[in-house]
């Protein structure tokens, strides 16, 4: 009898990435090619499509695949659209669901974003399976998030709901690429705690390696590495950057009162270094009806996997419907 898989695509800026997981989560296959952006979107799926012919064929037809989950920025769920990706450069608006289908007639071709795709994986393989109540935080380049309420994810009237990165921390704040200050992500991912390095460096004495590195050139990692070894501006700076995350998650429980928050990229990565002032910071701001019930936790799925992994469980939960 041939094992029941869905295929799971990540679609990242630089590369694709393309499993063939079982409904227990397990990666089968394994498969990567380059997202060819600035290009004709039908030159990209001639590419994607032969990738995942090749893959599949290795596989003996011993598999019998159920469907495609893709996971890729700016994706409407209901529509099957990616809309406005700038890093892509496809165009404005890719019906890639209905593309998509031109080549394969599977029951179940789903598209949504990577962090509701995240949030699906944990429900289904990870620290969520036991939850149907809780937040993903995706901390990476920027802020992603998937919200599930009673065991479903939160998408809204036009598919575009849970954009937690987007919420503004402080109206003053700093320029996010979305045109507007202050949004969480400026502060939250990795890309915020070098901002916050940068100004740390230009605003303070406090004594660090760090300023020994040429502005502008900081990663999270670096940042990580000097916190580890003491530096009291590394320090400083994860401080900080939990205390803007904290506050607006002790937001984000008021809304949908989750058994947890999850936390998953490379940010969350540093462990205690940004886990321990967040969730101070957490219960400070914490309205007290909520005091001390929601857990902040660390994905439980394999980072180099959660993405694909994701995205095939988007077929299965299709499926069930």
């Amino acid at each position: 009898m041939k094992k029941e898989v869905a295929i799971g695509i990540d679609i990242g800026g630089t590369n694709t990435v393309i499993g063939v997981v079982d409904r227990e989560g397990n990666l089968i296959a394994e498969a990567h090619t380059p997202t060819l952006t600035n290009t004709d979107i039908k030159n990209y799926l001639d590419v994607l499509t032969a990738k995942i012919n090749e893959t599949v064929f290795e596989l003996n037809g011993d598999v019998e695949v159920k469907g495609i989950g893709i996971g890729a920025p700016s994706s409407n769920y209901y529509t099957g659209e990616i809309v406005g990706a700038s890093n892509l450069g496809w165009g404005d608006v890719i019906p890639f669901v209905k593309l998509l289908q031109e080549h394969y007639d599977y029951p179940a071709i789903v598209l949504t974003n990577d962090a509701n795709s995240a949030a699906v994986g944990e429900l289904m393989y990870g620290g969520a399976k036991s939850m149907d109540n809780f937040i993903m935080l995706t901390l990476g380049t920027g802020v992603g998030s998937g919200i599930v309420i009673n065991g479903k994810l939160v998408l809204g009237h036009d598919g575009f709901a849970g954009e937690l990165g987007h919420v503004i921390t402080d109206v003053n704040g700093r320029e996010c690429g979305c045109g507007r200050k202050g949004c969480l992500e400026t502060y939250a991912s990795a890309t915020g705690i070098c901002r916050t390095v940068s100004e740390l460096i230009a605003t303070t004495k406090i004594p660090s390696d760090l300023r020994k590195v040429p502005s502008g050139n900081f990663t999270s990692k670096m940042i990580y590495d000097a916190a580890v070894k003491g530096d009291e501006l590394a320090l400083e700076a994860f401080e900080l950057t939990g205390k803007m995350l904290g506050r607006a998650i002790a937001d984000f429980v008021a809304f949908s009162s989750p058994e947890a928050v999850f936390l998953f990229g490379g940010l969350a990565q540093a462990g205690d270094y940004i886990f321990k002032p967040t969730k101070k910071y957490m219960e400070e701001n914490m309205c007290f009806l909520y005091s001390d019930k929601v857990k902040l936790l660390p994905s439980e799925l394999d980072g180099a996997k959660i993405a694909v992994l994701g995205a095939s469980a988007v077929v299965w939960k299709e499926l069930e419907k």
